[in-house]
């Protein structure tokens, strides 16, 4: 069997984990949860197994020089320099067309968490059996709670190794949220897929041909320095962005999705992230990372890189002082941090 080839993708600003996450070192490559970056843990789980071929990382020019020294001495591995930012489906396409047409790509955010990393390479392989077959597939998370921060995926007919998706689901209020919980019939879209590049360039040249023709120019016209590949950016900078949910996976008629239970999280505010650091809260549900000094609070998160963090009486509040900057919200405001001008006009 050939080896899947993972290809992870570290796009975006990470705004919403603002003032400890800037534009210049954005949430990937900051060691949120343990000693590693949420980069280091995404090219980790894959590493030292010989059914994964070494990483391809889809990234830009801003963040290239950390990404190498991250890598480390990842034997193998590829950078693929987007010359713009044009969301998901351009940057996956620009690894399907650096790949051979057989090989299956396993498509990773660079900055999610997962708990249970055995349960991650086993979906993989699921769901690269049903790559082979020309499904498109997903990975379907499997919902803990009543999320509206998720979209959704309602599954459909049993497939070998996993289902049909029946349909997509956008973010819902919180009683189709409960609604979906209960039925056991939707898992959270993740953002985690597996393809064979051949077919996926195949679906999306007939579904935004466009686009495809767009990046095949700009690689046709890159150059490759043997670690790094530039695709050229005339051609890839026209192109009109889209993400590859609403560019392919909505429109094909071979979606497929994998269930997987894997301890996931996208650490997509503050909130989330105390979430993923439960364990090792304080008796009180308190997370304390440098000079804190909580008293009579519960459900806080106080994290410092120097000046001390003092509270009394608060509960379910996020403090955050990083970089000379400040920030302080609730557990509910957090998905709001990212609009805030220090977030914006960085």
């Amino acid at each position: 069997m050939t080896a899947i080839h993972p290809v992870i993708l570290c796009g975006g600003s990470g705004t919403r984990l603002w003032p400890m996450s800037r534009k210049a070192m954005p949430k990937p490559f900051l060691p949120l949860l343990s000693d590693e970056t949420l980069f280091e843990q995404a090219v980790r789980r894959v590493a030292g197994d010989d059914r994964f071929a070494p990483p391809m990382v889809v990234a830009g020019a801003a963040h290239a020089d950390v990404i190498m020294a991250q890598l480390g001495d990842a034997p193998g591995a590829q950078l693929v320099i987007e010359p713009a930012a044009k969301n998901t489906a351009p940057a996956i396409a620009l690894a399907a067309m650096l790949l051979p047409d057989d090989a299956v790509m396993l498509v990773c955010p660079s900055d999610h968490h997962i708990a249970d990393s055995a349960a991650f390479r086993a979906a993989a392989i699921a769901a690269a059996g049903l790559a082979r077959q020309d499904y498109l597939v997903s990975f379907g998370i499997a919902p803990d709670r009543p999320e509206t921060g998720y979209g959704y995926l309602q599954r459909g007919e049993p497939l070998a190794g996993g289902y049909a998706i029946r349909s997509f689901v956008e973010k819902p209020d919180m009683e189709r949220a409960v609604t979906y919980l209960a039925s056991g019939d939707y898992s959270w879209n993740g953002g985690i897929f597996a393809f064979r590049a051949g077919h996926l360039l195949a679906e999306l040249a007939a579904n935004r041909p466009a686009m495809a023709d767009l990046v095949a120019q700009s690689v046709a016209g890159g150059r490759d320095d043997g670690a790094r590949f530039y695709p050229a950016a005339e051609p890839f900078s026209a192109i009109d962005g889209d993400s590859i949910d609403y560019a392919v996976m909505e429109k094909t008629a071979r979606a497929a999705m994998v269930p997987v239970e894997m301890g996931w999280s996208d650490i997509g505010n503050w909130a989330a992230l105390a979430d993923a650091l439960a364990g090792d809260a304080d008796g009180a549900g308190n997370v304390q990372r440098g000079a804190v000094d909580l008293a009579q609070c519960s459900g806080v998160l106080a994290m410092t890189d120097g000046p001390r963090i003092s509270a009394v009486g608060l509960s379910d509040v996020c403090i955050i002082v990083s970089g000379g900057e400040v920030l302080v919200t609730t557990r509910d405001g957090a998905q709001a941090v990212g609009k805030l001008p220090g977030a914006v006009n960085q």
